[in-house]
């Protein structure tokens, strides 16, 4: 097997360099917009950043699962999923804006816009708390991706057993840590918008959402370095398949979560858990709410159903690119309703703040993809993972054999 990237190295640094132009492009119009409207791009902002953050604490995810159920059939995406949440360092910096731009996106943090009816929530909504709590977060999503990261590294240069345990303990401890911070992060950068508004499913709300995204951008790069070269052997049709089948059981975890946060929200009809929900059946949030409960949940359900839809590269990729709109689309409805209620609610500094952020963690994960093997090389799980399942189900042999559109 090829541990290097000889096929794909000119298009690395091709996007590499687009990712750089991207950056610089979104970082002057995030400027250009700072001087417009403050306001507006701290939104725009804190939208683009939501969306990317998902793929970081996705990837973070994937990883420790794979370590806590020491499963074999994960092995050759895991290092993807090790790049994209070792983004949490990058995003800890791509914070720093954010932050400063808070007072102008969170109306809690101006003690005299404040109403009365924050008053009983400033000890955990103020500012020091705040930007501590913040860097608490960072600080664990980024000691965990950078510690797993080490030793998966670190197995490759010694294929020690060691290594393997260390992960699996870290992954043991750290899934913990993972859910408590990423329910407080989504509470107090997105939540915490319309503080007035109680709910107590919206940690999983955001959690469901990051992992579905993640596993569609996960699939993409994996069928893109199969046909490439480098994943050739490793990425098997049967584990398209899997990764197909982990996005379709995530398309129906959101849609569950996010129901079920709607129909308590409805059937209690209690005032301060109603009005958000309220206020999004108006203007254009209402078509936004149809746009999810059509795009986000039944179109890709539908689809992903059939056994050999899930290795149909000409299916599948536009629907991982859909699944990523999908969440743009998901991150914009909670977001951009207390600014925009009965406008349009897109604007220019959205797409420059997408273009700024987006191209640094490209840059970054590109980055890490070249200076490093493509798949874990000494992994105790390689072989079981080059031999499980060689012989497909005949729906997914049939696919996998040449059907029109198969991989």
């Amino acid at each position: 097997m090829n541990t290097e990237l000889p096929k794909v190295k000119d298009a690395i640094e091709r996007w590499t360099k687009i990712s750089a132009a991207l950056m610089a492009l979104g970082g002057a119009g995030a400027v250009l917009g700072l001087t417009a409207n403050p306001r507006q791009l701290g939104f725009s902002y804190l939208l683009a950043f939501m969306c990317f953050l998902s793929l970081s604490l996705g990837g973070l995810f994937l990883v420790m699962m794979h370590h806590l159920f020491d499963a074999s059939w994960s092995v050759s995406i895991r290092r993807l999923a090790e790049h994209l949440a070792f983004l949490a360092v990058a995003l800890a910096v791509l914070f720093v804006p954010l932050a400063l731009l808070a007072p102008r996106v969170y109306p809690w943090l101006d003690p005299l816009a404040a109403g009365p009816e924050l008053k009983s929530q400033a000890v955990w909504l103020n500012g020091p708390f705040f930007y501590a709590r913040a860097a608490i977060y960072f600080a664990v999503w980024s000691w965990l991706a950078w510690r797993l990261r080490h030793w998966s590294l670190r197995q490759d240069e010694t294929g020690a057993a060691e290594c393997t345990y260390r992960m699996r303990r870290l992954s043991a401890a750290g899934i913990f840590l993972f859910a408590i911070t990423l329910t407080l992060a989504a509470i107090d950068w997105v939540k915490s918008l319309e503080p007035q508004w109680f709910s107590t499913m919206y940690g999983v709300y955001y959690f469901a959402g990051s992992v579905w995204v993640t596993v569609a951008v996960v699939y993409l790069a994996a069928a893109w370095l199969k046909r490439a070269g480098p994943l050739e052997e490793l990425v098997q049709p049967r584990r398209l398949h899997d990764l197909g089948v982990l996005l379709l059981a995530f398309t129906v975890f959101y849609a569950y979560i996010h129901f079920s946060q709607y129909l308590i929200i409805w059937y209690a009809n209690m005032p301060e858990e109603t009005f958000w929900y309220a206020q999004r059946q108006q203007g254009y949030w209402w078509g936004c709410g149809l746009v999810l409960v059509f795009g986000h949940f039944l179109l890709p359900f539908l689809l992903l159903l059939r056994i050999d839809a899930k290795l149909k590269l000409k299916l599948m990729a536009p629907l991982c690119v859909w699944a990523c709109l999908m969440h743009f689309v998901d991150i914009s409805y909670n977001v951009l309703p207390p600014l925009h209620l009965e406008t349009f609610p897109w604007r220019w500094t959205d797409a420059a703040c997408v273009a700024f952020i987006g191209g640094a963690l490209g840059w970054a994960f590109l980055k890490s993809l070249s200076r490093h093997p493509v798949y874990p090389l000494k992994d105790p799980r390689l072989r079981e993972a080059l031999t499980i399942h060689e012989v497909p189900p005949p729906a997914i042999a049939g696919a996998a054999r040449g059907r029109k559109g198969g991989l």
